[in-house]
């Protein structure tokens, strides 16, 4: 069964170009169109689209007030937003929200379609781009205090999570640490569990919020962790 697909976008040409990349992918549907976040809310209420792909800065209402109203519905799509993170403000506020991810304008076409399957999927997907945003963001951030709930995680879902931090997904974090892409997807959800979080992008903002990684730091190595853990 296709994946339904609304695009909100306010700028024409590119809501064209995102149907036509959308339209190409087997087992994706565009049902509709919106140009702003009241239109937005309009089709997608009416439409019950699977996925919500929408622009974060549209006129009138944006698309991060309008996620925020459609998310409260009882039936609230999977919402990906498209951006270009051209401010810190809407990074913050948009990463603390409840969808289901971010992806940039400039990302290739192939990141966009699997961020539209991940959502549809019940994963969520964050750019790498926008991971490193992040990172450059904390890098000014007073020194971070580990919150008690780190505690519970162990070591491995510690691993799984500094690499969940770096933007790694699920089956290059599985090839680092020699596992299986299930098994990491278990551990995941463990780590989502134990820290009361809701997804894999508030998992990065926890990791370097409580110190977990820091600006700057490289992606741990396997070899590196086994002598300091």
């Amino acid at each position: 069964m296709a994946i339904t697909l609304v695009i909100a976008d306010d700028q024409a040409m590119i809501r064209a170009g995102l149907r036509l990349i959308a339209e190409t992918a087997p087992g994706v549907e565009v049902v509709g169109e919106a140009a702003d976040g009241h239109q937005a809310l309009a089709v997608t209420r009416r439409l019950r689209p699977d996925v919500l792909l929408m622009d974060i800065e549209m006129p009138g209402l944006d698309g991060l007030a309008a996620a925020r109203r459609l998310l409260d519905d009882p039936r609230p799509p999977k919402i990906i937003m498209l951006t270009t993170f051209n401010t810190d403000d809407y990074l913050y506020a948009s990463l603390r929200t409840r969808v289901h991810g971010f992806v940039l304008k400039s990302s290739p076409p192939e990141q966009l379609l699997d961020a539209i399957r991940a959502a549809a999927a019940g994963d969520a997907v964050i750019d790498p781009a926008v991971t490193t945003r992040v990172i450059a963001s904390f890098a000014n951030h007073p020194e971070p205090t580990a919150p008690a709930e780190l505690a519970t995680l162990t070591r491995r879902e510690l691993q799984v999570l500094r690499r969940l931090a770096h933007g790694m997904s699920n089956s290059e974090i599985a090839r680092e640490l020699r596992i299986g892409e299930a098994t990491v997807r278990t551990h995941v959800v463990h780590i989502l569990h134990k820290l009361n979080l809701r997804d894999r992008i508030h998992a990065v903002v926890f990791a370097y919020e409580a110190g977990v990684v820091r600006p700057g730091q490289e992606p741990p190595g396997q070899a590196d962790e086994d002598r300091t853990c």
